[in-house]
Parts: C-alpha cells; structure tokens; sequence
C-alpha cells in the first residue's frame, strides 16, 4: 500500500485525492498546508484522514508516507520536489514539473541515486484517446500541419482586471498562460513528433507582467506546428493535425474527450474511446505501476520530455 503526502489544496488536489481513494494500492497518507486549518478542512471536504503537516521538512521525514503529490504553485515545485527526494520519497508532480532546468537536472540526479520515481504529472499522455491518437496517425500520410489551440479564459483574469493578484497571474509564482495551458499542446506535440529543430513564440503580457496569450511555433523538418495557448481568451473550435491524405480533429487537447478522423475525400470516422471522468486516475495508475516494477522513469512522461518542455516555455514565455 503506497501512503501519499499530498502538497496543495485546490481543486486539482482534489480530483487526484479522488483517484487515489478509487485505487486499492494506496491511500492517503498526509497532508500539508500552510495552515493548520485548511489541511484539516481539506481531509474533510475530501472524506480522507491521515496526518497534517504545515511544515515540509518533517513531513519529508515522516514515516508516515511513501510518496507525494505535488500541485503547489508552479514557482515551488521544483525545490519542494528537492526536499522529498532527498528523504527517499516517490514524486509526481503536477506539471510544469519545475521552471528551472538546473532544478530539474539536479532532482533527476537524487532520483536516481536514491531509487524513487520521479515523474511528471501530465495526465493527457497517458489517455485512452491519446492511444487511439498515435494509433491512427499513419493514416494520415505525411503529416505537415498541427493546430494546437488551448485558450480557456480564467475568471482570475477578472480578479486581475479588478486589482487582485492571484497565483495564476503572479510572476513570483511563475504564472502564466505558457507554463498553465501552453505546457499542454507542447508535451503533446513532443510526445507524438519528438524535439523540434527549432522553435519561436510571442505572447501578450498582461498587466502583471506575465503572459496572458501567446503563441509558439515548432518547426520539424517535414512539419510545423503551431500551438496556441490563453488565459484571456476562450476557443470554440477543434484542434486538427493535419496530413496529405486527410486531418485529425481533438475537440481538446488536454482532455481528448472526442478524436474523429476526415479523410481527403471527404469520409469520417469516429475514433474516440470511452475514458473515465477523472482523467488522473491513468497517471496515478502509470506512476503506482512504476513504484511496483522498480523502475525510475516513465517511458511516456519521460526525463528528456518534461526537460525539452521546461527548456522551451522557459525561454519563450516572456516573448513580445
């Protein structure tokens, strides 16, 4: 039975609690907050016991956990995923899994010297649609077209507009549309085609200084894919890859609750799978079979993915 500590206490805590108490392999086992009361709210809202922390460095100590989640904001997560490593604790850790590349190589290195999983908690990679995916992606022929387009508007954006400062928007949180939505379409992108030859972007910053909008742009040798991402915008229209002998369309990349298939010709297919409303419980489930195999790394949320994503948003994000 794995015991997780879990670090933060907002809605995507909850839905990967919710998975956890769906799986007979673990349980929970901590949970941390600044404050005391929060915690304890928390374990009530969530119907889930275990001990409260407000103090990382003993609840890195505990014995009372195997492992942890952490969902705190994206500017912590790298250094917190230090202080768990470093007492032997499995990681995954909501994506981005750090904003620093030196953060990054330096945790992979205590991963592997003290034998615990160390993955990155990007659950699209790991959905039955996403299968059907890359399963029917030579029927396309040559691919040299990819549309990406994530823009979901925030209500925190009218918080801002307003004069409060959340998280989301807050560069000392590393807030923003690229490292929120944008990290979506990229690890998609970097799943299916593998690292770019080059890449480029440009973003519009909001008031806070951080990027409300943007766009990126990869470019392959025989494709090019284009990614937008919005905080302060919202899409209507389905994400398409593009290929000489017809297009796939997602309804949305990071949920991929439709995938149809249109032909040149004009013919369609339906190739979409019934997938579980709570998307994490495939994460949870590839990173429990980690722990259990004894092996380290993801082979689908691999090492030089979630670095490749790091490295891109980190030097494209503040781009006008």
């Amino acid at each position: 039975m794995i015991r997780f500590g879990i670090i933060g206490t907002n809605w995507i805590s909850r839905d990967f609690v919710e998975a956890i108490k769906r799986n007979p392999k673990c349980e929970v086992g901590a949970i941390y907050s600044r404050k005391e009361e929060t915690a304890l709210e928390f374990q009530k809202d969530c119907g889930v016991g275990g001990k409260v922390f407000t103090d990382l460095e003993e609840m890195g100590k505990s014995s009372d956990i195997d492992a942890v989640y952490i969902a705190s904001p994206n500017s912590l997560h790298g250094e917190q995923t230090t202080i768990f490593l470093l007492n032997k604790k499995h990681i995954i850790c909501e994506k981005p899994i750090t904003t620093d590349l030196e953060i990054f190589d330096r945790n992979i290195k205590i991963a592997e010297k003290n034998k615990v999983v160390y993955m990155e908690a990007m659950k699209t990679t790991f959905l039955p649609n996403m299968k059907v995916l890359k399963e029917n992606l030579h029927r396309l022929g040559d691919i040299r077209n990819v549309v990406f387009n994530f823009s979901q508007y925030s209500s925190r954006y009218d918080l801002l507009k307003n004069g409060e400062l959340t998280n989301v928007f807050d560069t000392k949180f590393h807030g923003g549309s690229s490292f929120d939505l944008g990290i979506y379409p990229l690890y998609v992108t970097l799943d299916l085609f593998g690292e770019p030859l080059s890449f480029t972007a440009r973003n519009y910053l909001v008031e806070s200084g951080v990027d409300g909008t943007g766009t990126m742009i990869l470019t392959y040798s025989d494709k090019i894919v284009t990614i937008i991402h919005s905080k302060i915008t919202q899409t209507f229209v389905p994400n398409e890859i593009l290929g000489e002998k017809g297009s796939i369309l997602i309804d949305d990349v990071s949920k991929m609750r439709s995938i149809k298939l249109i032909l040149r010709d004009g013919t369609s297919e339906e190739l979409t799978v019934e997938q579980d409303s709570n998307q994490m419980v495939y994460e949870l489930d590839e990173f429990l079979n980690l722990i259990e195999n004894g092996e380290l790394e993801s082979k689908v949320n691999t090492f030089k993915n979630s670095r490749k994503s790091v490295e891109i948003l980190s030097r494209v994000r503040f781009k006008i």
